[in-house]
């Protein structure tokens, strides 16, 4: 891959990661919830599962979902299952204090690696979406194996950069609740976030 193929895989990286997705709408709940220190470990499980589906693409299986449509189907529907429960979740959460404290920390952060791992893995259009653009950067003459380790981890990096962003921004917010009613609306807001972010991929034709 040379310097300059990868300048404009680095620019697309950066426009997918910005545009507000299921993973943006996760980490700034984490962040409006925990807090960014705690909050951002969500943003690791998105990576993982970003890592899982490249190893996908890499391995040629991301095919499937291209050519079986059950397969694309029972992972489709399975994400807007998952996205509903967090929406429910997010719409029932008890109002906390302003301040962050550890006896408010009631979700562990395997809890939240897991939750931020399924919101991405559960998400078919992302490994269709990577099974389109990826080999548009390739470099057929060299080892596919390096360059898409190149692409890996140039992605990761960008995304943990921008659920930095998304993150911290709700962990400001948080602090700017000042009552009940304002933290059930911020609550019940994300929850609707979720539920919109369900829909639309409840309505993704392969």
């Amino acid at each position: 891959m040379s310097y300059q193929i990868w300048l404009a895989y680095m620019l697309a990286c950066w426009v997918i990661s910005i545009s507000p997705g299921a993973g943006a709408i996760a980490s700034m709940s984490s962040g409006l919830n925990y807090g960014f220190r705690r909050g951002y470990w969500n943003a690791l499980g998105l990576q993982l599962a970003l890592l899982v589906q490249i190893g996908i693409v890499s391995a040629g299986v991301g095919v499937l979902f291209t050519t079986t449509p059950w397969a694309f189907l029972l992972v489709k529907w399975f994400g807007v299952g998952y996205l509903l429960y967090l929406a429910y979740l997010q719409w029932k959460a008890p109002l906390q204090s302003i301040e962050i404290k550890n006896e408010q920390f009631r979700k562990s952060i395997f809890k939240l690696i897991l939750s931020g791992f399924w919101v991405n893995l559960s998400n078919p259009k992302a490994i269709v979406f990577l099974l389109a653009v990826l080999p548009q950067f390739l470099d057929l003459s060299k080892p596919l194996w390096i360059q898409y380790l190149i692409m890996a981890m140039t992605m990761i990096t960008i995304d943990l950069i921008v659920m930095a962003g998304y993150t911290g921004l709700a962990a400001k917010v948080l602090r700017l609740l000042k009552s009940p009613r304002q933290q059930k609306y911020m609550n019940r807001t994300f929850a609707v976030l979720f539920s919109c972010a369900a829909l639309l991929l409840s309505m993704l034709h392969q």
